[in-house]
């Protein structure tokens, strides 16, 4: 993985013991020509981003709440999802047209 900043150094992550089953499970998923390594880095990756973003979500649900107090405002929950409902709804009439 690569340190942040402009320099190419890279960084390790402490060894990793785990089950022997899920080592086994692992491997077997692995594509062609990928390592374990590589597998590992990825998932870490993923991992880090998917919370990054659940903190972005969450940051911006807590300010639209705050908003929401300090106006006095708020959109009724039964509006909101009817709302998702209609675009749900036409979502799946443009995907069964195709």
């Amino acid at each position: 993985m690569q340190a942040s900043g402009d320099s190419m150094k890279t960084a390790t992550f402490p060894p990793l013991r785990v089950d022997p089953q899920l080592r086994q499970d692992t491997e077997s998923v692995l594509r062609e020509g990928e390592s374990l390594s590589q597998f590992i880095e990825q998932a870490v990756r993923s991992q880090v981003e998917l919370r990054k973003a659940n903190e972005a979500f969450l940051a911006r649900g807590l300010a639209s709440r705050d908003r929401a107090r300090q106006s006095g405002r708020y959109v009724e929950a039964d509006v909101v999802l009817g709302k998702l409902q209609a675009k749900l709804d036409a979502a799946k009439v443009r995907t069964s047209r195709s």
